[in-house]
Order: structure tokens, then C-alpha cells, then sequence
């Protein structure tokens, strides 16, 4: 009998010690817990430390059921048989009956289970894990049949309401309760409120925001009250370094302010990664820039804000050119030009152009502006002067024959198969702005332009000569034989110099997926150009010009290894049928060499530059299959058709109609291309209807 008792004592020593140990490891239970969610805690707050040691320590009384002896001890790690579970500290809340259910639910310790100190402590720790109680207590007594457990528990309250702080973050308190509105009203549960913080989280990541910290909740009130706080990741300032080719910092050429205008991220804003992405891309589409390195660094004056460094390497922005070359409008050619794209460091570029061409001599200076300083708009500038010569096409033919320059309209042995020349001098500007609202950064596919053109049209023979008359025979030819070459007044009169000078407007709205090379996407021009009465000899005429094109991808033929995968994008395998239209008209009294020409590689590829029609209206449309076939090669398949709509008749002089052009044709043909950076360096072979002529065309770029 003694020794029985003996036994007794001991086992409930060992259980005595159980409450020891359970005692003990509540809190660190509970912080166990904690840990595993530590987005819920501020790293900087010691909110929950406090909970732990004084909101839930004084909840946890240890009861001895013995005295703590070293034979008791000796015993800690035997086995108890558990007779009774009884869940106390759910009376008094709203919704105490599923919170008891929920903890006896979570405990793997049933009546009759046989219990140790590992066992107790999976199942105080499972109570935590549950997510529906702040404190956990167990309680042994002895019983009848063995020990009445009791497990004291401490619901969380009834969740109200969770706010953010400060008030104006990004995020907002509506979203925050569209996230939360299923738990109000009901127990907050720890596991509810990390799976909805981890949505906020969420929330700012897919956005970009990579630097938000959700931080709390600072403390549960038990009027079920949490604040979480929202430490977005403040951009402090963003400072710009020029680095040399030996990565030391150097004194740039570029204008701060060149580069700050193209940085929405700015002091003050939160970080967002996605927005300083774009920012770089803007950056570098200047092409100033060699390399921008990007690094981030906290505020030593303030821990929450970031600091962000470009290193930016400035490349070389002048060149010298030149080179010989053939065009099917100038033919062959020569070329000087200097190009200055970073002028005064404003990002200004400047290009001076001289070209020597069989039917065409060009000087020209010109003037580019990308971003007018302080625009919010976004608006550039662009400006020229030029002196050119130029053999127009409109009065030749490869077929017919061509006209001829002479002073009056008395033709006679003496006068000279002169070539006509047109002499240029003049200028222009215009002012382009995309319609973004006045947002600088807005992305948008419309984009308006307006401005002016004037210059001084002299017409004259190939050594300077002023003629202003045209004929084919200019030794034999009758007086309605001879023509004016450039505006002809109402008095009748044919003057030798002409004054143009127009106003101009247009827009596009441009959707391609590229503009060198597009595969998909659509793009629409449109413009207007009113010629004014102001000078000597001025015309009085509207010009409308309007261009559709429209690309549809296809995987028809798969020569390539960007074809052939069917993870490839279509800007990888840029194989599509596109479409074109083209019209144009003219209102009013026009000088023929201002009139619409049709053939050439951007127009009806069968005939050559203005070889089809010299129109006062006309409409082209086209339609062309491109494909990848090796690396940098592709070819295409192409049909064009083009129509005077009748009206070369209408042009003063006809001269189309004197050199006998067609006025409509079409064109079937392909095509091979060479990938350069400017487009495809392109060699066509068109034929002129089914007539079994076929022209050879080179050029630079798609024709659309």
C-alpha cells in the first residue's frame, strides 16, 4: 500500500512539473507563433514583446501539484493518463462556443490519451497556431480516474475595424476594408489578418511600390480596434553623378535639368521600381547615354526614406558622315552632313546636310528641339533652312520623253534643250505635342503638330538661266505646247519666281507594336496645309494629305528559330500581312511641281519616281506579306495600285498627260531586306500591271 502511494506521488509530481515547464513555455509558445508571422510586427516596435510580457504573463499561474523534489524531477518525463479535458474563458464572448470548439480542436490530447511534456507542449502550441486566442493556460487537478485537464483560454475580441497610418497612403482605407469586410463582426483571427496584410503586401508589389513595409498592428485593443502601419518608402532626394570611362566622377556636358525632366520619380514621391524603369528607358531613348547604373541607399537623417544614385556615362553625341549612295528620286548621289544631338548640353540636335545628287542639290541646317524647357505638355520644336536645285520628276518620263525649260513662248531654232531646275531658298518650323493632358510621362497614341513653311521657287535652267516654261520641243513647238512650269496668275502671266507660304497641321495616332519593324498595331496620318496669298506671285490652295496602315501577325511560314518556338512573341517573329491606304487632294490653283506624283519604293514600286501620274488627287493601297527567313535576312510579297482618280487633267499645264503617264497601274512584286537599325535595308522587284516590265527599287525601311 505504501508503495502504491508511492507511484501515485509520483506521477503527479511528473505532472507537477509538466505545469512547470508548460508555465514557462507559454509565452515563448505564443512568441513562436509570432515569429512565424513577423510581417505582422514592426521589427521596430515592441508592441507584441509587451504583449507577451504583460498582457498574456500574468494570465499564466503555474500550479504545483507536489513539491518540486529531486526524486519528483527524476520523474519529469513520464507519462500521464488524461481522464478529463475541460475548456474554461469562452463564457462571456459572443462567440465563445466555436472558440471552444476551435480549441479542443486543435489539441491531438483527447480523454484517455496518454500525455508527456512533448505532447502538451505540440498542443498548446497547435491552440496558438489556430490564430483565435491571445493567452493559453493549462491546469491539471487530480480526478477519480486519473487528471482533469483544464485549458484556460483568452479569445481575441470581436474584429471592428482595422485602420492604416498615416491617412494618405497610396492605398486606401476603402480597399483596406474591401479586404477585411468578411472578418468584421466576427473574432479576429491571427491567421485572417496576416493572409489580408500579405494582400496589402501584394497590393504595392504588383504596383511596383518594391519598398512598402506593413508594420503592426501596435497593439489589439479589446474593443477589437488594430492600426497597421504603412511605411510606403519615401524617395528622400535623387542625386546625378556623371561617371568617365575610368568610373570616376566627372563634371558633365548634359544639363541637369535635361535629365531630371525625364524622371517622374522625385523627391517626395514613394519609390515605385516599375516607375524608375520607365524613367531609365526615357533616359536612354535620348541617346546621350552610354550606361546608367541605379543604387539605393537609406537617408542617414531619416531611416524611412531612400536616397537613389545615377551614375549616368555620357557617349559621344557628334558625328561626321558622308558617303555615295542612289535613290530612285535623286539617283546617284553624294553626301556630307555633321550631326551635333546634345547641343550646348540642352539635348538640342543640330544636323548640317549637303547632298549632290543627278537631279537634286540640298543644303540644309536644321534645328530639333525634343522637349521645350519647362513644357508640361511635352512639346518639341523643329526648325530648318534650305537652298536646294532640284530636277523635278514631275516633268520627265523614262518613256516618254521629258519637257524642257524656255524664257518665253516663242519657240525658235535657237533656243536649247535646257533641263528644268527648280531653286529653293526657305525655311520652316513646327511645334509637335503629344496629347497627354499635361502629363509629361502619359503614354499616348495621338499626337498633333502645327507650324509654318515658306521658300522662294525660282525656276531655271541647269546654268542659272531664268525660264519659267516648259515645252518638248522647245525648237519646233506651237504656243499651246508650251506650259508654266511654276504659278500662272489670272492676268495670264507665267513669273519665274514663286512665293509659297503655308500653314500646317496634322496628327497621328500611332498603336504599332513597332515603328521600325511592326508586326501588329495600326497607324493613321492625317495633315493639312493652307497655302497663303502673301508675297509676289503667290498661289492660294489646300493640300490634304491622309495614310492608313494596319498589321495583322501571322505564323504562316516558320523559317526561323524565333517562328518555329511557339513561346516567342510576335515582336520576336515579326511575320504579318499589313495593309496601307493612302489619299491625297488638292483645293484651289496649284503650281504643277507642287502636284501629287505616284511610282517610286514609296509608292506603286512598278514605276519609278512620278512615273505613273502627276495628279491633283490621287489613292494608293497596298498590301505586303513579311516573314523572318535567316537571322538578319527576311523577304516579302507585295501588290500595290494606285489611281489619279482622273485628275491629272486638272493640274495647270497636264503635265502628266503631255508625257503620256498612265494615271493608274498597279504593282506585283517582292522583296528581300537586310535588318539595320533604321529598318530593313530593302531591294524590291515589281512588275508594271501584267505587262511583263519589271523595275528594281532599293531603299532603307519597310514602305510602311
Amino acid at each position: 500500500m505504501k508503495n502504491h502511494q508511492l507511484k501515485i506521488r509520483k506521477l503527479l509530481t511528473g505532472f507537477g512539473v509538466f505545469s512547470l515547464l508548460l508555465g514557462l513555455s507559454n509565452n515563448d509558445a505564443y512568441s513562436r507563433y509570432l515569429s512565424k508571422n513577423h510581417s505582422l510586427i514592426n521589427k521596430k516596435s515592441s508592441a507584441f514583446d509587451n504583449l507577451s510580457s504583460n498582457s498574456f504573463r500574468k494570465n499564466f499561474e503555474f500550479t504545483y501539484l507536489v513539491d518540486n523534489s529531486r526524486e519528483a524531477n527524476s520523474e519529469s518525463d513520464a507519462n500521464v493518463l488524461i481522464s478529463e479535458i475541460v475548456i474554461k474563458g469562452w463564457e462571456d464572448h459572443p462567440e465563445g462556443r466555436k472558440l471552444e470548439l476551435a480549441a479542443y480542436d486543435s489539441m491531438s490530447i483527447k480523454p484517455g490519451s496518454i500525455v508527456n511534456n512533448k505532447i502538451l507542449k505540440q498542443d498548446l502550441d497547435s491552440i496558438y497556431a489556430s490564430g483565435w486566442f491571445s493567452g493559453v493556460k493549462f491546469k491539471a487537478e487530480d480526478g477519480a480516474l486519473g487528471v482533469k485537464l483544464i485549458v484556460k483560454i483568452v479569445p481575441n475580441p470581436i474584429l471592428k475595424q482595422i485602420t492604416i497610418q498615416p491617412s494618405n497612403t497610396i492605398i486606401t482605407q476603402k480597399l483596406v476594408n474591401n479586404i477585411f469586410d468578411k472578418y468584421y463582426g466576427s473574432t479576429l483571427n491571427l491567421n485572417e489578418l496576416q493572409d489580408g496584410i500579405s494582400l496589402i503586401k501584394k497590393w504595392y508589389e504588383d504596383r511596383g511600390y518594391s519598398l512598402a513595409r506593413i508594420a503592426g498592428p501596435e497593439r489589439i485593443s479589446d474593443n477589437g480596434s488594430i492600426q497597421l502601419n504603412v511605411d510606403e518608402g519615401i524617395v528622400s532626394k535623387i542625386q546625378i553623378r556623371f561617371i568617365g570611362i575610368d568610373e570616376k566622377v566627372r563634371k558633365g556636358k548634359t544639363k541637369e535639368w535635361v535629365i531630371r525632366r525625364e524622371l517622374k520619380t522625385n523627391s517626395g514621391v514613394v519609390f515605385n521600381r516599375k516607375t524608375l524603369e520607365r524613367d531609365i528607358k526615357r533616359l536612354y531613348a535620348t541617346s546621350l547615354f552610354n550606361d546608367i547604373k541605379v543604387s539605393l541607399k537609406p537617408d542617414d537623417q531619416n531611416s524611412k526614406r531612400v536616397i537613389i544614385t545615377l551614375d549616368i556615362s555620357e557617349q559621344r553625341t557628334g558625328s561626321l558622315t558622308g558617303g555615295v549612295g542612289f535613290s530612285n528620286s535623286a539617283g546617284i548621289f553624294a553626301q556630307l552632313g555633321f550631326k551635333e544631338s546634345n547641343t550646348f548640353g540642352r539635348a538640342w540636335s543640330t544636323d548640317l546636310n549637303f547632298n549632290f545628287g543627278n537631279y537634286s542639290t540640298t543644303y540644309n541646317f536644321s534645328l530639333y528641339d525634343p522637349w521645350i524647357k519647362g513644357d508640361k505638355y511635352r512639346t518639341s520644336f523643329k526648325t530648318n533652312i534650305f537652298l536646294s536645285r532640284d530636277y523635278p520628276q514631275e516633268f520627265s518620263s523614262n518613256n516618254n520623253g521629258r519637257l524642257f525649260a524656255v524664257n518665253d513662248k516663242d519657240s525658235n531654232i535657237s533656243d536649247s534643250f535646257s533641263s528644268i531646275v527648280l531653286e529653293n531658298v526657305g525655311g520652316g518650323f513646327t511645334f509637335l505635342r503629344p496629347l497627354n493632358g499635361g502629363d509629361p510621362f502619359r503614354e499616348t497614341p495621338w499626337r498633333i503638330s502645327t507650324g509654318m513653311n515658306f521658300k522662294k521657287v525660282s525656276m531655271i535652267d541647269s546654268v542659272g538661266n531664268k525660264k519659267p516654261y516648259a515645252t518638248k520641243k522647245p525648237t519646233t513647238a506651237n504656243v499651246s505646247e508650251i506650259i508654266c512650269i511654276g504659278y500662272s496668275p489670272k492676268d495670264g502671266s507665267c513669273p519665274s519666281e514663286n512665293t509659297l507660304i503655308s500653314i500646317v497641321a496634322g496628327g497621328v495616332f500611332n498603336k504599332l507594336n513597332n515603328n521600325v519593324n511592326p508586326s501588329s498595331g495600326s497607324l493613321l496620318r492625317f495633315g493639312s496645309e493652307q497655302f497663303l496669298p502673301i508675297g509676289d506671285n503667290a498661289p492660294t490652295f489646300n493640300r490634304l494629305r491622309a495614310a492608313y496602315s494596319y498589321f495583322i501577325p501571322v505564323r504562316l511560314i516558320n523559317l526561323t528559330k524565333e517562328c518555329k518556338s511557339n513561346d516567342s512573341i510576335n515582336d520576336e517573329c515579326f511575320q504579318t500581312i499589313g495593309f496601307q491606304f493612302k489619299t491625297g487632294t488638292v483645293f484651289g490653283e496649284l503650281p504643277p511641281y507642287e502636284a501629287f506624283c505616284m511610282g517610286g519604293s514609296s509608292s506603286v514600286r512598278g514605276w519609278g519616281s512620278c512615273e505613273l501620274s502627276v495628279s491633283k488627287s490621287f489613292a494608293e493601297i497596298s498590301a505586303e506579306y513579311r516573314v523572318p527567313l535567316w537571322r538578319m535576312i527576311s523577304g516579302s510579297l507585295f501588290v500595290d495600285a494606285g489611281s489619279d482618280l482622273g485628275t491629272q487633267k486638272d493640274v495647270p499645264g497636264k503635265p502628266g498627260k503631255l508625257l503620256n503617264k498612265a494615271g493608274s497601274g498597279f504593282s506585283l512584286g517582292g522583296g528581300i531586306g537586310i535588318k539595320t537599325p533604321l529598318g530593313p535595308l530593302r531591294l524590291d522587284i515589281a512588275s508594271q500591271d501584267l505587262s511583263g516590265n519589271t523595275r528594281y527599287t532599293l531603299g532603307v525601311g519597310w514602305k510602311f
